[in-house]
C-alpha cells in the first residue's frame, strides 16, 4: 500500500508529460517544433514512403561515384534515409551488380536489421530489397560471407511470413519464393531444414513450404546427396504437423520424392512401398502410402 502514494505523488509533474508523449506521438510530428526530426518521421511511413516495384527501378547514373554515398546512407540513423538507400541498393543489384559485391554482406546485415525494425515501411522496403538481391546474386549469398549473415536473413524472412501484418507477410512470401527460385536447391535445403523443427508453428510451416519448393526442383541424385531417407523421414514427420500448411507442403515433398524415386521403376508402387517400409516406422509408412492414390 505504501507504494501507491509514492507512485501517485511522482506522476503529478513527470508522468503527465510521459503520458502525453505516448498518446500524442503521432500528433507531435506536426505540432511540436521542439521534437527531433527522427521523432517526426513516424507519421510518414504509410504516407510518404514509396514501395517501388522492381520493374520500375531505374539504373543509377555514374554508379561508381555513388557507391560511397550508398554505404553512408545504409549506416544512417535516419530511417527514411535507410529506406532510400535500400532502394538504391536494389538499383545497384539490378543494374550494377558487380559494384555491390564488395559490400554485399554489409547490405544483407542492414536488411536483417531493418526487418527487425518496428516501422512497417522500413521493414517492407528491406524485404522488397531482399527479393531483388536474391534474384541478382542467387548462390553467391550462400558462399560469399564469412559470417552467418544469410542465416539471419533467412530467419527474419520466415518470421515476417509468420506475422499478422498481411502486406509484410505477402512481401516476405515473395522473397522466399525468389530465394528458392534463384538458388541451387541442395545447399539451400541444408540451410532451411533446421527450421522445420522450430518451436514456432508458423515458422515451421513456412519452412516446410520452402523445402517443398526446393525438393520440387531436385532430381533423384540431388535427393540422394542430401539423404533420401532423411528427406523422407522429414516429410513423414511434417505430415503430422499441427498446421495444415505444413502438412500440405509435406504431401508435396512426398509426391516429388515418389516421382523421382520411381521414375525408372517398372513396378512403381511396389518399389515405393518397399522403400518406405524399410526406412520408416509402420505408422509413418502407412501415412506415406495414403498420399499416393494409386497405393
Amino acid at each position: 500500500m505504501a507504494l501507491r502514494p509514492i507512485d501517485n505523488a511522482l506522476p503529478i509533474t513527470p508522468e503527465r508529460p510521459k503520458k502525453q508523449a505516448k498518446v500524442v506521438v503521432p500528433i507531435q510530428k506536426q505540432s511540436d517544433s521542439a521534437v527531433q526530426d527522427e521523432n517526426k518521421a513516424p507519421s510518414a511511413p504509410e504516407v510518404t514512403i514509396d514501395y517501388i516495384l522492381s520493374e520500375n527501378l531505374k539504373a543509377i547514373p555514374n554508379p561508381e561515384s555513388k557507391i560511397q554515398s550508398l554505404i553512408e546512407g545504409l549506416d544512417s540513423k535516419d530511417w527514411i534515409k535507410v529506406c532510400e538507400s535500400l532502394n538504391n541498393a536494389r538499383r545497384f543489384a539490378l543494374y550494377h551488380s558487380t559494384l555491390l559485391v564488395p559490400i554485399l554482406e554489409k547490405v544483407v546485415l542492414v536488411l536483417v536489421k531493418a526487418m527487425k525494425n518496428p516501422r512497417s515501411a522500413l521493414c517492407k522496403t528491406s524485404i522488397m530489397a531482399s527479393f531483388d538481391i536474391f534474384n541478382a546474386y542467387g548462390d553467391k549469398l550462400l558462399d560469399s560471407f564469412p559470417s552467418d549473415a544469410f542465416d539471419h536473413l533467412l530467419l527474419q524472412l520466415l518470421l515476417k511470413t509468420s506475422q499478422d501484418k498481411r502486406f509484410v507477410c505477402e512481401e516476405a512470401d515473395k522473397a522466399l519464393k525468389a530465394m528458392v527460385g534463384s538458388m541451387t536447391p541442395l545447399p539451400l535445403l541444408k540451410k532451411i531444414r533446421v527450421y522445420v523443427s522450430h518451436a514456432n508453428l508458423r515458422i515451421r510451416a513456412k519452412a516446410a513450404i520452402s523445402i517443398s519448393n526446393c525438393v520440387s526442383k531436385m532430381g533423384l541424385e540431388g535427393m540422394k546427396e542430401f539423404g533420401l531417407v532423411a528427406l523422407v523421414q522429414m516429410a513423414a514427420d511434417l505430415l503430422n504437423d499441427r498446421l495444415p500448411e505444413a502438412r500440405e507442403a509435406a504431401r508435396s515433398v512426398v509426391i516429388s520424392i515418389y516421382e523421382a524415386f520411381t521414375e525408372t521403376e517398372e513396378q512403381k508402387q511396389e518399389a515405393w512401398q518397399s522403400f518406405c517400409e524399410s526406412n520408416l516406422s509402420p505408422i509413418l509408412a502407412q501415412s506415406m502410402f495414403k498420399i499416393i492414390p494409386s497405393l
